[in-house]
């Protein structure tokens, strides 16, 4: 059963569904440009790690309860030999460490079979890369390394949440396509995508002459959305953010008629 939307689908963009979703995309993607890129190109899946520091209010600490070091054996009746210590040295003090949440995400390389050159990085944003704080600065500084070397990027940008990628002279959309070629920069080609458009067919750069993989955005949501079960589950939560009065007039066309 495909997405009963004519595009994106607005009721992923929630906790509930948005990783699930993510983590099914990036190896679908790898997959299908596999089979069209094999055997001159491989393609890899690897990931960012973000690491965060829990709040306080769900903190947890690592480790088990602090455990007092106690005096060491017994010394032989000989004494001790040569450099070994008489007595445990106590701390001072005790502290407790918290614990981190590390949050990974993935993203597809293209890479040359015979010199494992990278050559170009398909990326699906998420809400850490997009609203303000050290996620977004970091995957900035990653995309920042890629835009000034040779590697090709396509950005994939399926959340209306949060600021864009920056970019200059660029149309207001609702999601988008990056896709930035080595050779043309500092020019790219950029697809902006309408709430009830239809998401793009689109191409994948490898090295020229070489021609182009090609991704049909649309037809990749319906399918995991049909492998993922979402059309049992996602409509009992609200996209986030928030539809405006007439998009939500809209949707409710295509919401199961139970919540109608």
């Amino acid at each position: 059963m495909p997405s009963p939307f004519p595009g994106m689908n607005p009721y992923l963009e929630q906790d509930d569904a948005w990783h699930d979703f993510h983590e099914r995309f990036i190896p679908l993607v790898a997959t299908l440009l596999g089979g069209q890129l094999l055997p001159r190109y491989i393609v890899k899946i690897d990931e960012h790690i973000y690491v965060h520091e829990l709040t306080e209010e769900s903190r947890r600490w690592i480790g088990r309860a602090n455990v007092s070091l106690g005096p060491g054996p017994p010394e032989a009746a000989s004494g001790p030999g040569p450099g070994t210590a008489t007595e445990v040295l106590e701390a001072p003090a005790q502290v407790q460490l918290p614990a981190v949440d590390r949050e990974r995400q993935s993203f597809v390389e293209i890479r040359d079979r015979k010199n494992r050159e990278l050559i170009t990085v398909v990326e699906l944003l998420s809400p850490a890369n997009k609203y303000a704080g050290p996620d977004r600065e970091q995957y900035l500084a990653k995309r920042g390394e890629l835009l000034n070397g040779p590697v090709h990027l396509v950005e994939i940008d399926l959340l209306r949440g949060g600021p864009p990628m920056p970019a200059d002279n660029r149309p207001d959309c609702s999601y988008s396509v990056l896709v930035s070629r080595a050779e043309r920069r500092p020019h790219a080609d950029f697809w902006p995508i309408a709430l009830r458009q239809r998401l793009p067919v689109i191409p994948v750069p490898v090295r020229s002459p070489e021609p182009d993989a090609q991704l049909d955005l649309q037809a990749i949501l319906d399918r995991i959305y049909d492998d993922a079960g979402y059309a049992y589950y996602i409509y009992e939560g609200t996209p986030g953010p928030r539809l405006g009065a007439e998009d939500m007039e809209w949707a409710r066309q295509f919401l199961p008629r139970s919540l109608v």
